[in-house]
């Protein structure tokens, strides 16, 4: 069960301003393509970026399903959040999406057309990496709408088990997250904890570099429900009972940073640019996508 707590005493007022300073949406320049292997499936995958019109969101359209309607990236959307955040029903789903979703907001796209021949985009190395330096290369161009902002007046928490996210009031116009991250005293996961402000030049420097990790015996498991099983432990970060196995960490707090970069992702899906400071622990996708559907819901009640 997830729990949605606010404040007993006070009610939440969450409201998408439109003033003052929100800032103009953005697209890319021109199409862009990313192409490599699925994370999950392992079949080659080409992606392709798109521009879209101001107001349009993040979509993902199926070009291998004939006449696919476009999955929008939104809260709305969510069908599994089992490892990974997945969109769509039945056939037209897309799996894995966190890493695209976090590449684009994290760079402050908001409206992109996804094209891409398979259930999932590539994997690439397990980072958002490849996906910010393809938007980078493609250029942004500025529209006329703005976008819209969404500020908490007190504090909202979602909660399962020994797990909180929460999003606090903040001075300024900024996100800032932390992550407190903790496996507990006997996991080869030293507890780590990290806060940065989100903006492009923070993602790109510090979070879009840092890749998805797993247990070795999640691996196992994962491997033997048919999950990434063309892959090895020196193309994802595994880590055993010793410690990581055949690679090396790109920062000493890699695996908070991807948390970080998860949320970013799943965070998108309100559609907002979001005004608080996120506090983490021990999250994941379920309650990522929890909190942005309650931030939905109550901005909805608001507006």
């Amino acid at each position: 069960m997830i729990l949605l707590q606010t404040s007993p005493t006070k009610r939440v007022e969450i409201s998408p301003t439109r003033s003052p300073g929100p800032r103009r949406q953005r697209t890319i320049a021109e199409s862009a393509e990313v192409r490599g292997v699925g994370m999950v499936t392992g079949t080659p995958i080409r992606l392709r970026f798109r521009p879209a019109p101001a107001d349009t969101g993040v979509a993902f359209i199926r070009t291998d399903i004939p006449n696919a309607e476009p999955i929008l990236a939104r809260v709305e959307s969510v069908t599994g959040t089992a490892r990974r955040t997945t969109l769509g029903s039945g056939k037209n789903q897309v799996t894995l999406v966190e890493h695209v979703l976090a590449a684009l907001a994290g760079m402050r796209v908001d409206n992109c057309i996804v094209e891409l021949d398979g259930p999932e985009p590539p994997g690439l190395d397990g980072s958002s990496e490849g996906y910010v330096d393809t938007l980078l290369s493609a250029g942004t161009t500025l529209q006329n709408s703005r976008k819209a902002r969404l500020s908490v007046s007190e504090p909202v928490t979602v909660s399962q088990g020994n797990s909180t996210l929460s999003i606090f009031p903040r001075e300024g116009d900024d996100l800032l997250i932390s992550y407190l991250l903790d496996y507990g005293p006997f996991s080869p996961i030293a507890p780590q904890s990290l806060t940065i402000t989100i903006n492009p030049d923070r993602f790109q420097q510090d979070l879009a570099r840092s890749r998805t990790y797993v247990l070795e015996q999640e691996a196992i498991e994962l491997q033997r429900q048919g999950v990434g099983r063309h892959l090895n432990p020196s193309e994802i970060l595994v880590f055993g009972p010793k410690g990581l196995i055949d690679n090396r960490l790109r920062f000493s707090d890699e695996p908070a940073r991807h948390k970080i970069l998860d949320l970013v992702g799943d965070l998108a899906l309100c559609g907002y640019d979001l005004v608080g400071h996120v506090v983490a622990y021990r999250s994941g996708h379920p309650l990522n996508v929890e909190l942005a559907r309650a931030l939905t819901r109550v901005a909805q009640r608001k507006a």
